[in-house]
């Protein structure tokens, strides 16, 4: 049995699909709501569903996991509820880590490029640079916060799970993300803004010396993602902090271009003022290093931005059917 938090979220989902394919037993902890969120679990259902705030009595229960996928957590880049953020974000994280570890159950867990700041200090994977990051929100910040706890236990050599990997995923995207409202990726935003016959909308730089457009993030396709879980699932000795991107920086402009192409769309661009409460908050270049995830052994390639973008317009937004 595996157990999936906000496993009917964006990734959550996407991944639980995946395990039924397989034919895994899976138990998903989330909300499901009231805004239609149980349509990304309603192609594969798991075996429960438990509310978060039920899932201690469930492990308590003494369940026979295998393995903990945590992906569950406060993930806006604009929350302001601090103590509620540390206490999913970290606290959570923490009780999870220590179960798994008292009990054998190997344990993957989200963290996020967030975690880097403004990119001025790199993008290394290196836990040995954990100390140097300054995330730039609270949600950073508290992702930030259990990579450390994470490296520091380790160096305290305290007891840990058997497996254990955290993931520090860039800029994802791809189907089932429809729940995430102001969170949704800016690929579903650029499709429906062509889709409708407006032009897509961009941000101006609000960095001296860089271009309108040429903001540039590690997009990364859904399914990327799950296939590397998928690998650390079939790889138990693997173990670490990594980066989960790409490895290669494209710019906004490019994307806007690919959804306009995936849609059959002319290329309009409109470049509009860049609102006041991301100023000083918006990372204008991401690029993750993948080194340390190809010398772990991962060897799959990851999707080209053209063709994810692609597959997301063409196999999913462009049809009546949108989920996985």
């Amino acid at each position: 049995m595996i157990l999936v938090t906000g496993g009917a979220g964006f990734i959550g989902s996407n991944l639980q699909a995946a395990l039924a394919r397989r034919g895994h037993e899976t138990v998903v902890a989330d909300h499901l709501g009231s805004d239609g969120k149980w349509r990304n679990l309603a192609k594969h259902p798991p075996s429960r569903v438990i509310p978060p705030d039920r899932l201690r009595d469930f492990l308590d229960t003494r369940p026979p996991l295998e393995m903990v996928f945590h992906l569950g957590a406060v993930s806006e880049t604009t929350a302001v509820d601090g103590d509620h953020t540390w206490a999913t974000n970290v606290e959570l994280s923490r009780y999870l880590w220590e179960w798994c570890a008292e009990r054998g159950v190997r344990f993957v867990y989200a963290s996020s490029a967030a975690t880097y700041g403004d990119g001025t200090q790199g993008f290394d994977d290196d836990p040995a640079l954990l100390d140097g990051l300054h995330p730039l929100n609270l949600y950073g910040w508290t992702k930030h916060a259990f990579d450390l706890l994470v490296t520091r236990s380790l160096s305290q050599a305290r007891e840990r799970p058997p497996q254990w990997a955290g993931l520090k995923f860039f800029n994802v995207y791809g189907p089932n993300e429809y729940h995430k409202g102001k969170m949704i990726s800016v690929v579903k935003v650029k499709h429906d803004e062509v889709a409708s016959g407006a032009p897509a909308r961009l941000f101006k730089s609000d960095q001296p010396g860089l271009t309108d457009g040429q903001q540039a993030r590690d997009f990364i396709w859904i399914g990327d993602i799950v296939d590397v879980m998928l690998w650390l699932l079939d790889t138990p000795g693997v173990n670490g902090l990594f980066n989960l991107g790409t490895g290669r920086a494209r710019t906004y402009l490019d994307l806007a271009h690919a959804v306009c192409d995936a849609a059959g769309r002319e290329r309009r661009v409109e470049f509009i003022d860049m609102p006041a409460s991301l100023r000083g908050q918006y990372q204008s270049f991401t690029q993750a290093p993948m080194e340390r995830l190809r010398a772990a052994g991962y060897a799959g390639q990851f999707t080209p931005l053209e063709e994810g973008i692609r597959r997301y317009v063409q196999d999913h937004l462009g049809t009546s059917d949108v989920y996985v």
